[in-house]
């Protein structure tokens, strides 16, 4: 079982995958062509991590992953204002056929100048819409400078996924 990583391109999936991996920051700046997999150590579990890239050629393939999986994982990049309502029309086309995948929100890049609040991003994805009887999360993080610690967001993001990931299986 898989758990399942998201998202427009550019949003930031390889580079937070990479963070959690590692506990430690590497940038990726190439998009993903195609298919990423990456396991996670954690003292309690085993994570097998599957990235779909964000390409409009490559969206297709998402929907053939999700029976498959634990755990939705979906990347936005908080400043990119103008492709939030794509985000949120794939998001909740995405879920519509499975009412209990739990789903993890990661509102990336809260770093940058312009970034969009979390309260913001949950109004922009129309979060409250999804239904209340899926687990359903919604973290800011950011990929600081390469070689630093990953951010408490990040530790946050590791925590709560290996704890769902624990809850499923």
């Amino acid at each position: 079982k898989q758990i399942l990583v998201l998202g427009l391109d550019g949003a930031g999936k390889t580079s937070i995958l990479h963070s959690l991996a590692t506990n430690h920051v590497k940038r990726s700046v190439a998009p993903t062509e195609g298919f990423n997999a990456m396991c996670v150590n954690t003292e309690e579990s085993q994570m097998e991590f599957l990235e779909i890239g964000g390409s409009e050629s490559l969206r297709s393939y998402w929907k053939m992953y999700l029976p498959k999986v634990l755990l939705l994982i979906y990347v936005v990049d908080s400043a990119d204002h103008a492709r939030l309502p794509m985000a949120k029309q794939l998001l909740h086309q995405l879920i519509q056929n499975d009412s209990t995948l739990p789903v993890v929100v990661l509102a990336n890049k809260q770093d940058l100048e312009g970034a969009y609040c979390i309260t913001d991003i949950h109004d922009a994805l129309a979060l409250s819409d999804i239904g209340d009887e899926r687990k359903m999360f919604l973290i800011g993080t950011h990929v600081a400078e390469d070689g630093s610690d990953i951010s408490s967001g990040m530790k946050d993001a590791k925590e709560l996924i290996g704890q769902l990931v624990l809850e499923t299986q």
